[in-house]
């Protein structure tokens, strides 16, 4: 049984940093396709950066271009989410997602078969 389980989030000060960690069990993280979304109140899930296989491929969605990284540990099973210059419209919950299809770039949410709960990142200004 897949699981993935978001922890980082916190409440911090426009300006500051956070990172995310994303852990998995029941995957071998080397063969699945990860990425991050966030969803804020009254909005859609949207794509943060996402990764496929061993981060051979990545990409960022304009609003957190230059800010984000994200990387990941295969022995450790964990995705991570550097966030720097952190904004009040980066406030939102933080999720992990995985597939199957490593060989792919998957920006939808639609695209990802496992998700975490969440994790609440609150950008005060």
């Amino acid at each position: 049984q897949v699981q993935v389980v978001e922890s980082g989030g916190g409440l911090v000060q426009a300006g500051g940093s956070l990172r995310l960690s994303c852990t998995a069990s029941g995957l071998t993280f080397d063969d699945y396709a990860m990425g991050w979304f966030r969803q804020a109140p009254g909005k859609e899930r949207e794509r943060v950066p996402c990764i496929n296989r061993s981060g051979v491929s990545t990409t960022y969605a304009d609003s957190v271009k230059g800010r984000f990284t994200i990387t990941q540990d295969n022995a450790k099973n964990t995705l991570y989410l550097q966030m720097n210059s952190l904004k009040p419209e980066d406030t939102a919950m933080y999720y992990c997602a995985a597939d199957r299809r490593w060989w792919l770039l998957l920006t939808n949410r639609n695209e990802y078969n496992y998700w975490g709960q969440g994790t609440q990142v609150t950008v005060s200004s």
